[in-house]
């Protein structure tokens, strides 16, 4: 590999090129005698340079290409050929490769001693450098170095060690084997938390395993062939959560926590017999990114104040609506954390506790106790809250304690699961609730839903169909066309097209007339009510403004429509 070699060291060249001061330079020569690390990355954090900057100005010393990552095409396989440890080591990654060359990005070319280890590890290729910053680099790495094969050889290995030959308790991973059942879930875990997956499937079948994994909404599959190591691997995750490992033919629930690349993650587990052994599924809870605030739940800005002007409502009832995996739980948290001043007192009931807030009293519903939604609701009603949230309102019963609460002076938080807000008042008076009753106490309903987001990277114009236009023309009459987009896929989202989930929100608020027409139980004329509120938009609208702003694709728009059909 040829060598590229600053003449100079770093510092001096900068100043030679009057790109910083000697004055700041000595700066960072006494912040580096005091906590060490490279000159460079110490600019970059003390401001002095941005890491374009310096990126750029060290790649033009040494000749060397600058690259976006986001928009370079990196073959998976050549990625492999470096080890990721030494990549992280190195801040390195291999993007292309042949059998006698590599392309190699640094975050640091000028480090001589990284160019010889790079070389030493890729010989007998020939390394072309490049320049990238360290930023992109360590965002790819957890996509790129999945635990895929870490997972595959542990299961492999945990076959040949032929745990399930022996007795039961053998089989439940609690001899020689247990070591490698380990090692197996904690890559699982390790790989989901690197992906954002939000559950992780494990599902047997006749002659496989299929490992899924659910990222922003959708599921990645792997199958693992050693289909005898499944019982081993579901006792083990009953042992973490405290369930019974004899008991296979019932459904059970339970949670355990762990800790993953220093990051606290809470499980909630859920086994259900299957044809071929138990499925589970594990919904993955990251305590370390905390509770979101309200103002980053990407709410417009109307709606969020709309929203905020109810929470502050000393009493009445606000429901959250949308199916499973739609942000509900996470909106509430949100709002409860608004909420949560030393003035209040906030008791909550929910199915399971997912987040643990201070100065909250949080109760875990308990059902083979006979602790249930409706007998917590009767005691908190006793314990003189300000604020109650209910997990869910599942039953007549529930439904009629939370409302004669909000009667009585109390604000109540609750989920419903429904397709949109105009339709959870119809719900509640559905599940046989008085209509006076909803008509009192309801104040208003946020239906939401999570979309993919297009990735900013390669996403594209995207022409429309003659379909999509008469799909626009219906959903909004008149509207004009304009500019559409769609993710063409690349390194920074997995090639997917889009990276992350954005909300899609629909705020109803109770007027008096929609009361009066709940009260009198006249469900045509509320509809009426509803269509005509100029403050009203559907969810199918607040995604088609998505669409236009380039945020998601048309087709995630067609597909809530479809939802809400």
């Amino acid at each position: 590999m040829a060598k590229h070699k600053l003449t100079k060291r770093l510092g001096e060249l900068l100043i030679d090129h009057e790109v910083i001061t000697p004055q700041q330079l000595d700066t960072v020569l006494q912040q580096q005698q005091r906590e060490g690390g490279r000159i460079g990355a110490l600019m970059v954090q003390m401001g002095i340079l941005t890491e374009q900057e310096l990126l750029g100005f060290v790649a033009r010393q040494l000749d060397l290409p600058l690259l976006d990552l986001n928009k370079v095409e990196i073959d998976p396989k050549a990625v492999k050929l470096l080890p990721e440890v030494y990549a992280r080591r190195h801040r390195a990654l291999v993007i292309a490769a042949d059998d006698t060359q590599a392309t190699v990005v640094l975050s640091d070319p000028a480090e001589l001693d990284t160019q010889d280890a790079i070389n030493d590890l890729l010989f007998p290729r020939e390394v072309e450098l490049a320049v990238a910053p360290q930023s992109q680099l360590f965002g790819l790495y957890d996509q790129l170095y999945r635990r895929t094969k870490d997972i595959a050889n542990l299961a492999e290995q945990l076959q040949d060690e032929n745990a399930l030959s022996r007795p039961a308790l053998e089989a439940a991973g609690l001899d020689d084997s247990d070591a490698t059942v380990a090692k197996l879930l904690y890559s699982m875990f390790e790989d989901a938390l690197q992906v954002g997956a939000s559950d992780v499937h494990i599902e047997p079948e006749k002659n496989l395993i299929r490992l899924r994994m659910r990222v922003d909404g959708s599921l990645q599959e792997t199958e693992l062939k050693e289909v005898n190591i499944a019982p081993a691997l579901v006792s083990r995750l009953k042992i973490m959560a405290g369930l019974n490992i004899a008991e296979r033919r019932l459904p059970q629930d339970g949670r355990f926590a762990l800790t993953i690349k220093g990051n606290p993650v809470d499980v909630r587990m859920a086994t259900m017999p299957v044809q071929f052994g138990e499925a589970v599924v594990l919904r993955l809870l990251d305590q370390s990114q905390g509770i979101r605030s309200l103002d980053k739940a990407g709410m417009p800005a109307d709606l969020l104040a709309s929203f905020r002007r109810k929470l502050a409502s000393p009493n009445g009832i606000i429901l959250v609506t949308g199916p499973t995996g739609s942000g509900k739980t996470t909106t509430l948290y949100s709002a409860l954390t608004e909420l949560n001043t030393p003035e209040r007192k906030i008791i909550t009931a929910e199915d399971p506790v997912e987040y643990q807030l201070p100065r909250v009293n949080q109760v875990q519903v308990n059902t083979q106790a006979g602790l249930t939604f409706a007998g917590i609701l009767r005691t908190s009603l006793r314990q003189d809250p300000d604020v109650l949230l209910i997990g869910e309102m599942r039953d007549q019963e529930t439904a009629e304690i939370a409302m004669r609460g909000a009667l009585t002076g109390h604000l109540v938080l609750s989920t419903l699961h429904t397709n949109d807000a105009p339709s959870s008042a119809i719900r509640l008076m559905d599940m046989g609730v008085p209509g006076y009753l909803v008509a009192s106490t309801l104040k208003g309903v946020l239906a939401q839903r999570l979309v993919r987001r297009l990735c900013e990277y390669c996403k594209v114009e995207h022409p429309l169909e003659q379909s999509e236009q008469q799909f626009l023309q219906y959903l909004a009459p008149g509207i004009e066309a304009g500019h559409f987009y769609q993710g063409k896929g690349c390194a920074s989202c997995n090639h997917t097209g889009a990276k992350g989930r954005v909300g899609v929100y629909e705020w109803l608020e109770i007027s008096q007339d929609m009361a009066d027409s709940l009260r009198e139980q006249n469900i045509e004329r509320f509809n009426q009510l509803v269509t005509a509120d100029t403050g009203y938009v559907t969810l199918a609208r607040s995604a088609l403004k998505l669409a236009q702003a380039g945020d998601i694709a048309l087709s995630e728009v067609l597909r809530l429509s479809e939802w809400l059909d």
